[in-house]
């Protein structure tokens, strides 16, 4: 095994050794003047290309090099000079006089002329083994003009021999793989390892992300020890990772040709480096040759508030089930990124009663300093008449894109003030456990605002015997998912108090198998099978489903099917209908199922062969090679036909990672004494109560009560009219990704992807017994709109594409229950309605001055609506509610 490593080892260092006795790197002569043309192009375009072409420009020179100094005691350690002269900028395709930008215009009009003569100053580059050490220019000069001397200056660099080394250049410090085969060496960067100074942010979510693809190869061709070409591509390919076709694509080319030489200047006299370079221009300076950051002007871009005049109208209620309502609140985001606090408080001060949530919305999503700073200021938390907007801001909080320390802060502040509603103080502390969460994955769990938070929330459960704070607190903990949640999750799962099982039961769902113990299953079997105590029906339910979704071994499974005969006279159809579905959708327990099927204990006629309304039942939303959407539908019954639970899931996986979309579940109680019925074991004390839970991608949302007690209950349940309740609504930023992409050439894209959600979900329960009929409803209203922006400036001239896709759409899911009669009547509706999807491409070339071509491509289809399929005899059910309703 020694004499093993010991050879790899050697092997190794053979590979990046420099071979002894030749050129590390390319040898320049002296007196030699080498004339080279050069020229880099940049494309922008669909990630597959299209007809119409792409969007770009080419940048052509001159350039001169020659030897200003080399080290007597190593050839290898060189200083060049290079002069870049002749500069033209001209389109990267063909483009008629009409649609060229560029018609008429010079360099110096596009560039500017400082801008141009400060490109055009010489500037020296030091080799040393064919490698960059420093990159001499002037502090004063416009940071484009450096980065692109820094792009010839990294066609400069290249070694003589093969191996994988970490080198810097314009794109950053990265890591290269060299292929030298006689004269020519091919450079590999692999570009995600690069390391700049730009920042960026994307989607905490991948499903929802975005992610990119890049290339760069460059090929060197040698000729007497020098080089006499220099070819580079480089290829980043950004998509939506739920719809691939919303995608763009950057090219960026280089291509350096020896044109000849001639005679040049006599090497410079000198004992090292800093010396010579300060003999020829003391003003010249070591500025590093990764690539600076470069600060984009808009020269005619409208201020926030002219923004929002503009926009305001898109953002009123009436408007937000269309498309134009996310569109404008992306556009606003982008508007109030590079606002003030002073700007932004103007607009949050003048808008409109009912645009003002939606404002709320935009601010809370921009996730910038200043916007936080200006909102927090606005806001009222003392005040519980503006509950709302409280609201509105703090689910915002909860589905940000790039949370920091700094908005958890602000949370945590809050929530030690004073707060004049009940509601928000609970919403204020389970969003902090989600934003918990998300700081905990970018590595930040260790901050001390997340470590205040974290000690909180797992403290409070046991330090507060106020059953609404208990709950507050449990929720906060499952929005975290925080590993050391588990045993107390465990620990209210065996709670008197049906509402902690429930929550806790939920949550330990949520967290990967891996973290769920022996223990923490034995707790869960203690639940289901009632060993402590009894339980109530839904939180049986929940423990099965834990159960069920945990790798559940062999002994378990049998233990359920054999309490299928035993249970509740509905819950043993819900549990029968549950492993039923598990072997249909072929889910990871249906394995271990059907070995314990083979039992004919647990698994025979009499069991299976129970009856009941409860069901559960699974299916496909849509698949696509991206991103596959699943449902499921869960509705369990009381014994005397009243719903006890109603539970709808939305999931979407992508790439091998599952986001949980959206789950709806209403719960009812204590109901059977309307219509004389006897409650089942363990629910005889309930008080009466309803109310519906929503978590929303991945965020588990405040709960809300349609009634609680008999007076409330009688107030409302002679009507079949009341109006839906409210469960969330308004305006999210889904995906949310900023990056800076340096090209080879200097040249930068700045790359910029936003889905907006306008979202509006309700529920309902009414209950008439007049009519002897209950009916629950679930009501999902929402417009989509991604976008994606790749730009390419240069001073005046940007040159870019925006791809973008657009829907509207509706989701009803709809239960009734006729009990004038027994067995009772149960009918479930899910319905998506007919909607439309809109594909848009845009792509441009533009200079300041306004000379702009601009092409546009458009697609729109209507994907038609339809009745989600269940379980066959829900579908005979339903037949004979609506043949009694007539």
């Amino acid at each position: 095994m020694l004499t093993l490593v010991v050879f790899l080892l050697c092997t190794a260092s053979s590979i990046s050794a420099f071979p002894k006795g030749g050129a590390a790197g390319p040898r320049l002569n002296n007196n030699q003047l080498y004339k080279f043309s050069y020229s880099t192009e940049v494309l922008v375009d669909r990630a597959k290309g299209s007809k119409e072409g792409n969007a770009g420009y080419r940048i052509s020179s001159n350039v001169d090099v020659n030897l200003v100094w080399r080290d007597p005691s190593n050839k290898d350690d060189q200083l060049i000079q290079l002069a870049i002269s002749n500069v033209r900028i001209e389109p990267a395709g063909h483009r008629s006089e009409k649609n060229n930008v560029l018609h008429g215009s010079t360099a110096e009009s596009v560039m500017g002329k400082s801008t141009l003569a400060a490109i055009t100053k010489p500037f020296l580059v030091h080799l040393k083994n064919g490698k960059v050490k420093a990159f001499y220019s002037y502090w004063a000069e416009p940071a484009i003009t450096k980065n692109l001397k820094r792009g010839v200056a990294s066609l400069m660099q290249t070694q003589l021999h093969t191996g994988k080394v970490i080198e810097n250049d314009v794109s950053g410090r990265c890591t290269v793989e060299y292929k030298a085969v006689n004269d020519r060496v091919t450079r590999t960067k692999i570009l995600n390892t690069c390391k700049t100074a730009e920042t960026g942010f994307t989607t905490h979510s991948q499903v929802l992300g975005v992610s990119r693809k890049s290339s760069s190869v460059t090929v060197f061709t040698l000729e007497d020890g020098f080089i006499s070409s220099a070819v580079a591509k480089e290829t980043h390919t950004i998509a939506l990772n739920a719809r691939r076709s919303t995608a763009a694509k950057v090219v960026s080319r280089q291509t350096l040709t020896l044109v000849g030489t001639e005679a040049g200047p006599l090497e410079a006299a000198g004992k090292d480096v800093a010396g010579v370079v300060k003999s020829i221009d003391a003003k010249l300076a070591a500025v590093g040759v990764i690539a600076g950051k470069v600060k984009s002007k808009c020269k005619s871009c409208p201020s926030l508030f002219e923004h929002w005049q503009a926009k305001q109208k898109q953002l009123e209620p009436a408007s937000l089930s269309k498309a134009t309502a996310p569109r404008s609140f992306l556009a606003l985001i982008q508007s109030i990124r590079k606002a003030s606090k002073d700007e932004i408080l103007k607009v949050l001060k003048s808008a409109s009663k009912t645009a003002l949530p939606q404002v709320v919305d935009a601010v809370t999503s921009s996730q910038t300093p200043a916007s936080l700073d200006a909102v927090l200021q606005f806001l009222n938390f003392t005040d519980a008449k503006s509950l709302v907007l409280q609201e509105r801001f703090l689910y915002a909080c909860g589905f940000a894109s790039h949370p920091n320390e700094q908005m958890l802060q602000a949370l945590l502040d809050i929530s030690k003030g004073k707060i004049g509603s009940t509601d928000i103080k609970e919403s204020v502390v389970i969003i902090m456990g989600a934003l918990v969460h998300k700081l905990c994955q970018k590595g930040g769990c260790n901050l001390p605002t997340v470590v205040q938070v974290k000690k909180l929330i797992l403290e409070g459960p046991a330090g507060t015997q106020v059953e609404s704070e208990v709950q507050m607190y449990l929720l906060a903990l499952k929005n975290s998912l925080l590993p050391e949640a588990i045993p107390i999750f465990a620990k209210y799962a065996e709670s008197e108090v049906g509402a902690y099982c429930t929550i806790s039961l939920t949550a330990l769902q949520r967290y990967d198998v891996s973290l769920i113990t022996d223990e923490v299953k034995q707790t869960v079997n203690r639940v289901y099978h009632q060993n402590h105590r009894i339980y109530e029906k839904n939180v049986r339910a929940a423990a099965a489903d834990v159960i069920l979704s945990s790798n559940p071994s062999y002994t378990e499974v049998k233990n359920l099917l054999l309490s299928i005969g035993n249970l509740p006279y509905e819950m043993n159809k819900y549990m029968l209908s549950k492993i039923q579905d598990i072997l249909r959708f072929h889910l990871p327990a249906s394995k271990v199922i059907k070995q314990a099927m083979k039992d004919m204990i647990s698994h025979n006629y009499d069991r299976f062969a129970k009856v009941g309304s409860s069901s559960s039942f699974s299916g496909f939303m849509a698949e696509s090679a991206d991103v596959t959407s699943t449902y499921s539908l869960d509705i369990l019954y009381s014994g005397s036909g009243i719903l006890r639970r109603s539970n709808m899931n939305i999931y979407s996986a992508s790439n091998g990672v599952l986001l949980h979309g959206l789950q709806v579940a209403i719960e009812a109680q204590g109901l059977e004494s309307l219509i004389a019925a006897t409650p089942d074991e363990g629910e005889e004390d309930l008080e009466s109560f309803a109310g519906m839970s929503a978590l929303l991608f991945d965020i588990q949302l405040r709960p809300v009560t349609f009634f609680k007690g008999y007076s409330d209950l009688m107030s409302k349940m002679f009507s079949m009219s009341s109006d839906p309740i409210n469960v969330v609504k308004g305006l999210i930023l889904l995906t949310d990704h900023s990056e800076v992409i340096q090209l080879q050439s200097g040249l930068k894209a700045a790359a910029e992807f936003q889905g907006g959600l306008a979202i509006d979900i309700s529920g309902g329960m009414e209950f008439s017994l007049w009519y002897r009929e209950s009916k629950t409803s679930v009501s999902n209203r929402g417009a989509l709109v991604v976008t994606g922006n790749v730009a390419v400036e240069l001073d005046s001239l940007s040159a870019g594409m925006e791809v973008s896709f657009e829907t509207e759409a509706a989701l009803d899911f709809i239960t009734t229950v006729q009990f004038s009669e027994y067995p009772f009547l149960v009918c479930m509706q899910m319905d998506k309605t007919t909607f439309p999807i809109g594909e848009h491409l845009i792509k441009y070339e533009r200079l300041s001055s306004g000379k702009s071509f601009v092409s546009h491509k458009d697609r729109k289809q209507l994907i038609p609506g339809l009745e989600f399929p269940l379980h066959q005899e829900n579908s005979n059910m339903c037949k004979r509610v609506f043949d009694s309703s007539w």
